[in-house]
């Protein structure tokens, strides 16, 4: 009989035992379940966070790319009306600069087109001073660079080959004229026969040519 007692109270205890064991079986599955669920919610927020961060990224984006697009255009018109300013002023008054020689250039007109024989525009004049024998074609920069002479002297032989009327007949002269020339390229521009002016403080100057300069007829 005692031995069939010890054999229950063994059993009960294993049966306890098990049910310890299941218990905290659970529980660690429970806990396993929590932990899960908080990195699952903590995976989401972080998710959405990123989410919400390329959003405001791509946003940022946009808004500087019109930034961008702004000011890129702000500063082409502030280079257009500069560079209309400067004509202007180059513009007024301008045959008074070449009064040491016998040109009289008093006529003057603004932004000429060049037409070939098609009547299709391939270049302008500036500005074109003339008289009853002489033309100028003046070609006006914000700042002037060896490229820019190099152009003008393909424009002075497009001019000689299909003159406006206010050219036609006349011998033609060509001047470069800036609101800078840096002494390289005076030098660069009266060695291809052109005059060159530039301003100077709030007026505009013929600046001197070299000696023994003589400028190009076309």
């Amino acid at each position: 009989m005692a031995e069939r007692t010890a054999t229950f109270e063994q059993a009960w205890a294993m049966i306890r035992e098990v049910a310890e064991e299941q218990k905290k079986t659970d529980l660690q599955l429970r806990e396993n379940e929590r932990y899960l669920k908080e990195m699952s919610q903590a995976a989401e927020i972080r998710f959405r966070e990123a989410e919400i961060r390329s959003r405001e990224a791509d946003k940022r984006l946009e808004e500087t790319a019109k930034l961008v697009k702004r000011v890129t255009k702000n500063l082409g018109g502030l280079g257009r009306s500069m560079g209309d300013l400067i004509e202007t002023l180059i513009a007024a008054r301008l045959w008074e600069k070449f009064s040491a020689y016998p040109y009289n250039l008093q006529r003057a007109y603004r932004r000429v087109l060049i037409y070939d024989d098609k009547n299709q525009a391939i270049t302008d004049i500036d500005i074109l001073l003339s008289n009853t024998d002489w033309a100028m074609a003046v070609e006006v920069k914000r700042e002037l660079n060896t490229d820019d002479v190099d152009r003008h002297v393909k424009r002075m032989a497009l001019i000689s080959s299909y003159p406006p009327g206010e050219v036609k007949g006349k011998k033609l002269l060509g001047s470069m004229a800036g609101g800078v020339a840096a002494p390289d390229v005076q030098e660069y521009a009266q060695n291809a026969g052109f005059f060159v002016l530039a301003l100077k403080g709030e007026s505009v100057a013929l600046l001197p040519p070299p000696e023994g300069f003589s400028p190009k007829i076309w």
